[in-house]
């Protein structure tokens, strides 16, 4: 790593990897350092065979701030950036599944890394705003395309030019989150959504397509399902054994 920042830490538990942000000081907020080590970090972790989901998370009480515009210099290149210390796309190239863990304020920069993420699993005590807008700049880190993607046009707009905050509750119903749970449970819960994530290569796979499929027509996205399924080998015995699995634990109780 170029620069390790002390605010991020980083911790495994069998094949799922959290990284948790710890600035609480500053509200979770994200400066440069920090900015270029999360990339890094994720990076890392996909890279790593032996990891097969990230948990992002947080220190309470609040998941983050966003970008430390204290950290903002005037000669600052949005442009230039995004390719550099931009975690939302560093998340978006990811071929391991990312879940974020939202305890609380998640706002503008940590949206964005939140609507990059996998699933977004919210405690009750989550709440999330786009306050770009408020504060004269426009979002860098696809914010303005994946919004509206996950909760309509309409209530894209209003959470961006408002400002105001959605409680989990409300992200839940709209769609911006997977999961609400209560705030003690939050880690464990992501943990054991982690945990039951497939460990094939096929996951990888599955979320480029979605990934690529998602701007296409159902023909198209069709189309590519196709070209890139045919002629995929196929391990019969793995393939075999692993529906056999499968099925035991649909029959098990409470499955």
């Amino acid at each position: 790593m170029n620069e390790r920042s002390g605010h991020l830490n980083v911790s495994d538990e069998g094949s799922v990897r959290t990284i948790e942000i710890d600035r609480p000081e500053a509200k979770n907020a994200l400066n440069g350092a920090m900015r270029s080590e999360l990339c890094e970090l994720l990076a890392a972790a996909d890279r790593d065979p032996e990891v097969t989901a990230v948990v992002l998370a947080a220190v309470d009480p609040v998941f983050s701030a966003g970008v430390d515009f204290k950290d903002v210099t005037p000669n600052f290149d949005a442009a230039a950036a995004r390719f550099t210390i931009n975690p939302g796309r560093a998340v978006r190239a990811m071929r391991t599944p990312v879940i974020c863990a939202v305890n609380g304020a998640c706002v503008s920069g940590a949206l964005e890394i939140a609507l990059s993420s996998s699933f977004v699993v919210a405690s009750e005590r989550a709440r999330f705003a786009d306050t770009h807008a408020r504060l004269g700049v426009v979002a860098t880190w696809g914010l303005t395309a994946l919004l509206p993607r996950a909760v309509g046009i309409r209530r894209a707009r209003e959470m961006s030019i408002t400002g105001n905050f959605v409680d989990a509750a409300t992200a839940l119903a709209i769609g911006l989150v997977n999961h609400v749970v209560p705030h003690e449970e939050l880690r464990p819960f992501a943990a054991r959504l982690a945990a039951e994530i497939a460990t094939t290569p096929a996951v990888g796979e599955v979320l480029s397509l979605y990934a690529r499929g998602e701007d296409l027509s159902l023909a198209a996205a069709l189309e590519l399902e196709t070209e890139v399924t045919s002629g995929r080998a196929v391990d019969l015995a793995a393939f075999r054994a692993a529906g056999e699995a499968t099925a035991r634990r649909q029959r098990a109780p409470g499955s």
